[in-house]
């Protein structure tokens, strides 16, 4: 029965992936394109604790042996900093337990909470004792009132936890013992003992914490309700039966006034419990079951706070992310009606959690003590009957779920992890409310997503990191309209949005973002809540994406095209760079749409390669980007080219243009938007017929063998001894042409690929091409095209002294390699493209593959 559970899991995963609110990131965002502010500090790591303090405009990390204190607005800016070391005994006793000097056996900050105005709580791993101290924020030193710190900093550094501070309160989830195998939820106050679950695997079974918050449900609470604190976690199900470990997440709370039991649960909560969080495909039966991060947008009233959360499923490779939200009424309606789950022993020996259909005691177990319970001389959970504190220990988990907002994920992403949530709600120049979610990965990636009613949109993902290493922490300022992320090497700062890098009013609205809209008088996208003095009847936003609210531009005449002239028989790239991973490239040439008919065309993502330019190759090149918009296709020109053979370079091209067409272009700057007719995009014209290889004879007598370019040499500029590689040949000749290889003056037989396609009666195109495997020397690779009126060889050396070189690799082959790494997207039109050379199509498919 479990394998077959398994079996159906795993049958879904590609139904799963083609389904659900999915959406690809219009913009991407590197690194080095964008001004973001960094920090982190030599011999300092794991920057994973991060405190915003926005009433100081400040924000305090907690790394490894080290707490800072750098300007919200600057994180660059050190105000100041602390250093926390292990003591000498403390390192040896935690080494002789079997840990790391290097790693384990340091101080990891792990809890950084505000107590006071002048003081902050901090608690570190301690070299797997941990310890928690007082940190003055008026000179910003430890006060050297050290404190136990089990229970609410964890021992391991790699331990999940979760902390938050409530008027002056400690709330922890963590491991209370140095194995890690003793889970808790406590409180901890100066005023009161500690009090914290039982320990028991009803209660908490092997749990990953990832965070807690409290909600003011107190605050002008008719029925004189309390504050409760709510705790977020994944753990090993105890309810369902399965083959393996079943991981289910969770959503527990408990009450803030909660004091513990008189006699029964004493210095223990009477007032957990937990319920299963849903976060699943119901029309699939598919499941996300694994929360990483949880993120609370409050509201005024707190029953119109949602929650967002970030799911995986616990099977890794499965490769998917998603983001579900809920209401926290619904979450109040599971706590407080919810009914109860009980063991039951079956057959003796196994037990099984199954519905609780007894009479519940009263007061309602788990619930905080409010007027009617007042009313019934229960002040606390001190005066709580014995009959409602035993049943609430022996039944913390709830059967009820608390489901999602739509019953389903809001967003659903491919091929990414996510780990961090943060979400803000801002207000367009529409007036209306839209929820801006931001998401990062374990890939140092940054996801903005909006949701706009039923329909999710990604605006951008942004490389925050450097490196690929996981966003450990993200936190929002809503003051600044920042982000900070931490992670192991540093800190980095970032604004919500990137508006000034839209450089057209078309972009800035096909971006479709909430925080950007275009200034008519500064001709800019800029941010609107930064751009307060700027009057709203001159900013231009539509979130629908309907570029034609842009203002008109001035058309630009075909004088302006870049021209190119190339020798007759090589090869050219024509680039075409399209930001948007929402826009295709269409080429026109001479006015007629240009399709993958033609062998010698290779159109990709950066642009189009001719390859063997010939005389009717000349004229006049467009490429056109289409994005959808407004219900809409909209197209602009973003580059356009005049091409000439040299022989021809000084004879101006008279070729036919659609004056309607002739716009300005560069490689760099996409020309202004316009909309052709209909017939321009949708109905193209028949393509032209191929071109010719060159020098194709009549008859055999007038043939010879020609090797083609790119030849080996131009091949090995762009190859890394230690990786594997392909070298390839192509080559025109007679009928019996054959290609031969020699590796080190070592003819090669087998696995050498060979394929080859008749181009008139007498002369054949052949290609081959040669994989091979990282080098353990200096190697010479020659390839020779022989037949019977002749050979040509072509030869290089490949040296493994060129591992460390980053040479750039001859234009016509870095092009190919471009446009073949994008494999999975161009296999498509190659196939349509190359319907008349199958010969061509399979060497480029394989070399595609490879």
């Amino acid at each position: 029965m479990a394998f077959g559970v398994l079996g159906v899991f795993l049958g879904l995963l590609l139904e799963v992936s083609t389904h659900g609110p999915s959406s690809v990131p219009r913009m991407s965002w590197k690194h080095q394109e964008l001004d973001l502010i960094e920090f982190s500090e030599p011999g300092i790591f794991n920057y994973s604790t991060l405190l915003l303090n926005e009433d100081e405009a400040v924000l305090y990390v907690g790394a490894r042996e080290a707490v800072f204190e750098l300007s919200m607005r600057n994180v660059s800016v050190k105000k100041n900093k602390v250093i926390w070391k292990v003591p000498d005994t403390h390192m040896t006793m935690c080494i002789q337990k079997g840990k790391s000097k290097e790693t384990d056996c340091l101080n990891y900050i792990r809890v950084l909470q505000m107590l006071d105005d002048s003081s902050l709580y901090v608690c570190g791993t301690h070299a797997f004792q941990p310890v928690c101290d007082f940190l003055s924020l008026k000179d910003f030193k430890l006060q050297k009132k050290q404190e136990d710190g089990r229970g609410k900093c964890p021992f391991d550094p790699e331990q999940s936890f979760t902390t938050v501070m409530v008027d002056g309160e400690l709330y922890s989830g963590t491991a209370y013992n140095f194995l890690g195998s003793e889970p808790i939820i406590s409180r901890y106050s100066h005023s009161q003992s500690l009090l914290r679950t039982e320990y028991s695997t009803s209660w908490l079974n092997e749990p990953s914490f990832v965070y807690a918050d409290v909600i003011r449900e107190g605050k002008n609470s008719p029925d004189g309700d309390d504050d409760k604190i709510y705790y977020f976690f994944t753990e090993v199900s105890v309810e369902y039966e399965f083959f393996g470990k079943l991981l289910i997440p969770r959503i527990a709370r408990v009450c803030k006034g909660d004091l513990g039991g008189q006699r029964t649960l004493q210095k223990k909560w009477t007032t957990f419990l937990k319920a299963k969080l849903v976060c699943s495909m119901p029309e699939l039966n598919f499941v996300f079951n694994v929360v990483h991060d949880v993120f609370v947008l409050k509201m005024d009233d707190w029953k119109e706070s949602i929650i967002y959360g970030v799911f995986t499923s616990q099977w890794g490779n499965v490769g998917l992310s998603a983001v579900c939200a809920y209401n926290m009424s619904t979450v109040e309606d599971v706590f407080s009606k919810g009914k109860y789950m009980q063991k039951a022993t079956v057959e003796q020996s196994h037990t099984k959690w199954v519905r609780f259909n007894g009479i519940t005691p009263s007061p309602r177990p788990g619930a905080c003590i409010n007027n009617n319970n007042r009313m019934q001389n229960i002040n606390s959970s001190l005066h709580l009957p014995d009959k409602t504190l035993q049943f609430i220990k022996d039944h913390p988990l709830l059967e009820d779920p608390v489901l999602p907002i739509g019953n389903g994920p809001r967003l659903i992403a491919k091929d990414v992890n996510y780990t961090q949530i943060a979400v803000e709600r801002v207000q367009a120049l529409d007036t209306n409310l839209y929820d801006v979610i931001f998401t990062a990965t374990d890939k140092g990636f940054l996801y903005k997503s909006v949701i706009y009613g039923n329909e999710v949109h990604t605006v951008e993902e942004v490389q925050l990191l450097r490196n690929s290493e996981p966003i450990k922490t993200l936190l929002l300022s809503s003051q600044g309209r920042f982000l900070y992320a931490g992670s192991d090497t540093g800190v980095v700062q970032a604004p919500t949005a990137f508006c000034e890098k839209y450089s057209s009013c078309e972009d800035c609205l096909l971006a479709r973002d909430p925080y950007c809209a275009w200034d008519t008088d500064a001709m800019a996208c800029v941010n609107i809540f930064q751009e307060l003095n700027t009057a709203q009847w001159s900013l231009v936003q539509s979130l629908n994406g309907d570029a034609d609210s842009c203002p008109k531009v001035k058309m630009l005449s075909k004088e302006e095209y870049h021209r190119i002239s190339v020798k007759p028989g090589s090869s050219v790239e024509l680039p075409c760079l399209i930001r948007s991973n929402l826009g295709q490239a269409v080429w026109k040439v001479n006015g007629s749409m240009l399709t993958d008919a033609s062998r010698f065309y290779l159109m990709s993502e950066s642009g189009l390669l001719i390859y063997s330019v010939a005389n009717e190759d000349q004229g006049l090149y467009e490429c056109w980007s289409i994005e959808w918009g407004g219900g809409r296709n909209f197209t602009r020109l973003v580059a356009g080219y005049v091409l000439t053979l040299e022989s021809f370079a000084n004879t101006s091209y008279s070729g036919t243009f659609s004056s309607s067409a002739a716009h300005k272009s560069s490689t760099a700057t996409e020309a202004p938007l316009v909309s052709p007719s209909p017939a321009d995009i949708s109905s193209p014209s028949p393509p032209k017929s191929p071109p010719s290889l060159p020098s194709s004879s009549s008859s055999s007598s007038s043939l010879g063998v020609r090797l083609l370019p790119p030849l080996l040499s131009d091949q090995a500029v762009g190859i890394h001894a230690q990786e594997a590689f392909l070298l390839f040949c192509l080559a025109l000749g007679p009928s019996d042409l054959h290609i031969h290889w020699q590796v080190n003056g070592q003819r090669l037989e087998a696995p050498v690929k060979e394929y080859r396609h008749s181009v008139t009666q007498w002369e054949v195109f052949l290609s081959s091409w040669l994989r091979q495997e990282v080098l353990e020397k200096d190697s010479e690779f020659q390839c020779t095209a022989t037949s019977h009126v002749g050979n040509e060889t072509t030869k290089t050396v490949i040296s493994l002294s060129s591992r460390d070189e980053d040479s750039a690799p001859a234009n016509a082959l870095s092009q190919w390699k471009s446009a073949l790494s994008h494999h999975e997207k161009l296999l498509q039109s190659w196939k349509k493209a190359w319907v008349r050379s199958v010969a061509l199509l399979k060497f480029f498919s394989s070399f595609a593959t490879f």
